[in-house]
């Protein structure tokens, strides 16, 4: 068993399997830390392949009456799903400030980003809306109609609990498909309030299961028969590896993984917007975040104004426990996650970067738990770790170039393709930004692009594998696949043999 820092047991995080919580009998567990003081307040079970095998099974089971659900009653349970997240806001930010560490209002917002995706669901009677062909031949008619697949998983990371499995589970469900969870075992509390919460709209058992775990869990879902779809975001190799294992198992995959995003800032650009934008896009829930933007490329002489003005809103952001008032910054996740950051501040300036702004000296960073400081590094090129890398925490590099065209090179040829933005006054440049960059999001003054659940998430080249994104119009197609019928009601007297090929008549 798991003890705290003072040798006494903590509580137990387990699984949620056909409507309720199940212990798990793996025997191995892992620690659930509280980041903002660096002690373990939890152990989380997890899972072996028989657990998982044993929410599969639940899943299974409950899809065929949950498919047969009529579209409009469907509709009312995630309307009844919508009104009671929309009630438990408050409790949901403090689970997952709790084991996260992000700043309240921080947690709310991811609430309320995920809760758009419930919303989104809620019009599902008109989503999955056919198609039909009248008189396609003489006295034929073709029409399509979109069906649920069965059994489908969602593998999610630590760094949005609660956002993340609702941009999955929202569609899935509502196109009358059975869902199983699994969540990261860093911060696992937020997936069973929602597991309840799904109980109490409605939802029949089994049709959302929960399944704590860690590789062993992921690499179940991944082969097993019953699994139909894997939707997963996390890192590139990781997902790399989930499409790969699952498609070759014959799943259906959707696979979100890394960033490097780049924020343009053009010499006509407004200073102090340009810098608000960098301070909270690279350092909002401590740089945790797939979209935060980790590069600024200044273009000509705009470089020395704008590091000055992000210096000088560095020394203004609030650092501390994310459920004090006030706090505008949290700690990172884990201690050792808080370390392997620090150590590409502490390489930056061997490998030639200028390191404006050390966030291992900032006070915050003394304190108990997993704090670090805002780092600013200057004079970053393509080669240096600092720039390859995704570090995912509290680290904005500046690279300078002289033209346009230098940095557009320089957005394309890196192999992620995430998110992007450019700040400038200056629409046809903007504009041409939009239609030449080979990235997946794209905002124009506006550092966080993430689109809303009406549209889809994802990026491009190494930033996804899969042919489509999350949530949204592609969600809805991911979790669905098109039946085509052609049908005919002759007069018996008209039948014949006809070896053709069918044409039409």
């Amino acid at each position: 068993m798991t003890t705290d820092n003072t040798g006494n047991e903590v509580r137990t995080i387990d699984h949620w399997i056909d409507g309720k919580f199940t212990a798990s009998q793996s025997g191995q567990y892992a620690p659930v830390w509280n980041p903002a003081l660096g002690t373990i307040q939890a152990q989380v079970g997890l899972a072996d392949a028989g657990e998982v095998d044993l929410a599969v099974a639940a899943a299974k089971k409950a899809f065929p009456e949950w498919r047969a659900t009529p579209l409009s009653r469907r509709a009312e349970t995630m309307f009844r799903l919508r009104e009671l997240i929309d009630q438990n806001r408050s409790k949901i930010a403090a689970l997952l400030t709790s084991e996260h560490g992000k700043t309240l209002a921080d947690a709310g917002g991811e609430v309320a980003r995920g809760l758009e995706n419930i919303e989104f669901s809620c019009g599902v009677p008109n989503l999955l809306k056919g198609g039909f062909t009248e008189q396609a031949s003489r006295g034929v008619d073709v029409y399509q109609i979109r069906q649920p697949l069965g059994v489908v998983a969602g593998i999610t990371p630590f760094n949005f609990p609660a956002m993340v499995p609702m941009w999955m589970f929202a569609n899935a469900i509502a196109c009358g498909n059975t869902f199983v969870l699994k969540p990261s075992e860093r911060d696992p509390s937020v997936s069973l309030f929602l597991a309840e919460l799904i109980q109490q709209a409605g939802i029949p058992d089994g049709v959302f299961n929960v399944v704590q775990g860690d590789k062993i869990a992921v690499e179940r879902l991944l082969e097993h028969p019953d699994v139909k779809a894997v939707s997963f975001v996390g890192s590139t190799p990781i997902a790399r590896h989930i499409y790969q294992t699952a498609t070759q198992n014959g799943k259906r995959v959707q696979a979100l993984g890394g960033a490097k995003n780049h924020m343009l800032v053009l010499p006509d650009a407004d200073i102090g917007m340009a810098a608000d934008a960098a301070i909270s896009a690279a350092y909002g829930s401590a740089g945790e975040r797939c979209m935060a933007i980790s590069i600024v490329v200044a273009v000509g002489n705009v470089a020395q104004p704008l590091i000055e003005a992000i210096c000088e809103r560095i020394n203004k952001v609030k650092i501390g426990p994310g459920n004090e008032p006030g706090n505008e910054m949290g700690p990172l996740i884990t201690c050792e996650h808080r370390d392997r950051v620090a150590s590409y501040v502490a390489k930056a300036e061997t490998e030639g970067a200028n390191l404006v702004v050390d966030g291992r000296a900032n006070p915050s960073a003394q304190r108990e738990g997993f704090f670090l400081g805002c780092s600013l590094i200057d004079n970053v090129r393509p080669g240096m770790q600092c720039y390859d890398d995704e570090i995912f925490g509290p680290v904005l590099g500046v690279v300078r170039v002289e033209t346009y065209d230098e940095a557009l090179s320089l957005i394309n040829d890196n192999p992620y393709g995430n998110g992007t933005a450019i700040f400038t006054r200056d629409g046809g440049a903007a504009r041409q930004f939009q239609f030449d960059v080979e990235v997946g999001m794209v905002g124009i003054n506006v550092p966080i692009p993430v689109p809303m659940a009406y549209y889809s998430f994802g990026g491009w080249k190494a930033s996804l594998f899969g042919d489509l994104h999350m949530y949204g119009p592609d969600g809805i197609q991911f979790y669905t696949r098109a039946k085509l019928v052609t049908s005919r009601w002759p007069d018996p007297g008209t039948s014949k043999v006809d070896l053709g090929f069918p044409q039409v008549r």
